[in-house]
C-alpha cells in the first residue's frame, strides 16, 4: 500500500506540471506605448547658460539726505537740551522748504561721553555729545540748495549720506529688460559660432531684482554761511540695472 500510494502523488505532480502554463515573453500591444531606447542612444540637448546686463541712464528726480546736529556741552542734560532746541529749528526749516511729514524719518539719536586721554593719565571724562539725525526725501530738486540752506540756518549742522535716485525706477525697467535679453542673446552667438554651433532657441528665462544705482555724495559738516551763495548740487544720472539669466539650446 505505500508503494501504490507513492506512485499516485507522483503521476499526480507529474499531471499537474504538464497541464501548467509555460511563462512566454509577449510582444507589445500594436498599439501600445513606442518601446524606449537604451540609455546610451539619449542623446541630450546642448545648452549653455548665460547672464545678460541691461543697463540705461535717466535723471534722478529725488534726493536722500540725513540731516541733524550734533553738539557737545558739560552734562548729559545740557546736550540733550542743546540739540532739542537746534533740532527744534531744523524741523521747522525742513518744513517751511517744502517737505512732507511722510518724507521725514528720525534715522539716530544717540549721546555719548567724551573723554580726553593725557599721556600717562587715566582717561578724564570731560563732557558728553548728543546726535539727532534725521532723514528727509526731497521731492523738488531745484529745491534742495536751498533745503540744506535752509537746514544750516534752522540749527543743523550735519550733513550726511546724500544719494540721488529715482522715486519710481519700475518705469524704466522694461528698457532695462530689453538691453539685458540683447547682452545675453549676443554671448549665445558669440560662444556659439567659437564652437561652430548656432543659436537654436531659448530653454528657460530669469531676472534677477530690477535696482537703481544711487549716486552717493561725500558727508560734510555745515556752519552757517549767512550771506553766501546758494549752495549748488549737481544730480547728474542715475543707473538702473537689471540681470536676466538665459538659457539657449545650440545646434549644429
Amino acid at each position: 500500500m505505500k508503494r501504490l500510494a507513492s506512485a499516485l502523488f507522483v503521476a499526480t505532480a507529474l499531471a499537474g506540471c504538464a497541464t501548467a502554463p509555460m511563462a512566454m515573453a509577449q510582444p507589445p500591444a500594436p498599439n501600445g506605448p513606442p518601446m524606449m531606447p537604451p540609455m546610451s542612444a539619449i542623446q541630450p540637448e546642448t545648452t549653455i547658460t548665460l547672464s545678460g546686463v541691461g543697463t540705461v541712464d535717466h535723471a534722478p528726480d529725488i534726493a536722500i539726505i540725513s540731516v541733524g546736529v550734533s553738539v557737545e556741552a558739560k552734562t548729559a542734560s545740557d546736550a540733550m537740551q542743546q540739540q532739542a532746541t537746534q533740532m527744534a529749528g531744523v524741523f521747522a526749516a525742513v518744513k517751511a522748504a517744502g517737505i512732507a511729514d511722510r518724507d521725514m524719518q528720525t534715522g539716530n539719536i544717540s549721546l555719548n561721553p567724551v573723554y580726553e586721554y593725557p599721556n600717562n593719565a587715566r582717561p578724564r571724562l570731560t563732557g558728553y555729545q548728543a546726535n539727532n539725525q534725521i532723514t528727509i526725501k526731497v521731492r523738488k530738486l531745484d529745491t534742495l540748495g536751498k533745503t540744506l540752506d535752509a537746514v544750516v540756518k534752522g540749527g543743523g549742522n550735519t550733513i550726511n549720506g546724500i544719494s540721488f535716485s529715482i522715486d519710481q525706477p519700475e518705469k524704466f525697467q522694461n528698457d532695462a529688460r530689453i538691453e539685458a535679453i540683447k547682452d545675453a542673446a549676443a554671448k549665445a552667438e558669440l560662444y556659439a559660432q567659437a564652437v561652430g554651433y548656432r543659436v537654436k532657441r531659448i530653454v528657460t528665462i530669469s531676472e534677477q531684482e530690477f535696482y537703481p544705482q544711487p549716486v552717493p555724495m561725500m558727508a560734510m559738516r555745515l556752519q552757517d554761511a549767512g550771506g553766501a551763495p546758494e549752495t549748488q548740487i549737481a544730480a547728474g544720472e542715475v543707473s538702473l540695472t537689471q540681470t536676466v539669466n538665459v538659457v539657449f539650446e545650440l545646434t549644429k
